[in-house]
């Protein structure tokens, strides 16, 4: 197991009936700016409990982040900070919706030049608004980690960042407020968690029985109670579940002293810039043309993966494991297949060569290139 340094600050209050907590948990006096995607949220009740729970405070309001967080909404929502002195961040949806807050929180006090330069070029930024959430989609673990990743239209850019001033101060996590979630969404949340994992269990042996457990229980949770969420909406506690899976699937916890890959995610990231496709459809095509395309580097992991988790005793287990795991996508009533959205291998080319122009090399041990990410994209067709 290698050396590591563990640091989650964000409370977190789960279960049912716990908005009207948010009275509680931002201190009196703050001038509030609320964030959030769009109408659904008050379809479906939770923006009125929001409101309710926070009514006599000072409370500004800002609506239409998307679902891949744009930089050029994400700006109108600074300069809203900046004009009013907004002094709290209070993010009320899913994963993109605290992204896009994480970036605002940065982006407001930010004095030295373009903020998408702390995407772009790594530029430091050791002060944020301080933020809490209210999430009603669970999908990315944004709710307790200091990562978000935004797009820029004018680019056609999707780019990450990390940053711990923007660890959520608190964050609510109410099951009830899943409920009516659309399919689609309740599909990619399931999908997405169970990369997050992936990406951070499926490398190579390091000595570490403890991660491979935790990872292999939150894996084999998803494939258990995604299903069970998906048939019926209104079980609390498949929801409850889904919601604690993709909280502990990258909350820090398991990727302590392992290594991680994240190639599928960072050229999922490139399709959705290209293509638009959603973030958790990206990742359901890529990651199992990563897997058949790493499978040798891959191999004792993949064994491991297959018996524990897909209860393979005999045969090509490495094979089987990548089958099954696109079989689960499948069940999901997910594609697989880049073909199945009418997209061929035009803008391949250019898409790989955005990894060598950043000079970026992919996979744990950093060995993926621009001429590799080709050949994965391939596999997905």
């Amino acid at each position: 197991m290698q050396n590591f340094t563990c640091y989650n600050p964000t409370k977190l209050v789960f279960g049912r009936g716990t908005i009207v907590q948010l009275r509680d948990l931002i201190p009196a006096g703050k001038r509030i700016l609320m964030t959030y995607g769009g109408g659904s949220l008050k379809a479906n009740g939770v923006y009125g409990q929001v409101k309710r729970a926070l009514r006599g405070r000072r409370l500004l309001e800002f609506g239409g982040i998307e679902p891949n967080p744009r930089y050029e909404t994400l700006m109108k929502a600074v300069a809203v900070c900046r004009r009013e002195k907004v002094d709290f961040l209070r993010a009320v949806g899913g994963g993109s919706v605290l992204d896009g807050t994480k970036f605002i929180a940065l982006a407001a006090p930010y004095q030295r030049g373009d903020p998408w330069d702390m995407l772009a070029k790594h530029a430091s930024a050791d002060q944020a608004l301080p933020l809490g959430c209210v999430l009603t989609l669970p999908a990315t673990g944004s709710e307790s980690n200091m990562f978000a990743v935004i797009s820029r239209a004018s680019t056609r850019e999707k780019l990450a960042f990390a940053n711990p001033c923007v660890f959520p101060q608190f964050s609510i996590l109410d099951p009830v407020t899943n409920f009516s979630l659309p399919r689609r969404q309740v599909q990619n949340g399931i999908a997405d968690a169970f990369v997050h994992v992936i990406e951070q269990y499926l490398t190579y042996p390091a000595d570490a029985p403890l991660q491979d457990r935790q990872a292999e229980a939150i894996l084999k949770t998803l494939v258990e109670e995604g299903p069970r969420a998906l048939r019926r909406p209104r079980d609390y506690a498949a929801r409850a579940n889904l919601v604690w899976c993709a909280t502990q699937a990258l909350n820090g916890l398991i990727s302590c002293g392992v290594p991680q890959d994240w190639t599928t995610h960072m050229i999922g990231h490139e399709l959705t810039a290209f293509y638009g496709l959603d973030h958790a459809q990206t990742l359901v095509v890529v990651l199992p043309a990563v897997l058949a395309h790493q499978r040798k580097v891959k191999a004792k992991k993949l064994v491991q993966y297959a018996e524990r988790i897909w209860g393979v005793k005999t045969g090509d287990k490495a094979a089987l494991a990548i089958r099954k795991t696109e079989g689960f996508f499948r069940s999901l009533g997910m594609k697989t297949r880049l073909s199945e959205y009418g997209i061929g291998s035009e803008q391949f080319t250019e898409l790989a060569a955005r990894f060598e122009q950043r000079g970026i090399k992919l996979g744990e041990r950093q060995r993926i290139g621009s001429r590799q990410v080709r050949q994965i994209l391939q596999l997905c067709l």
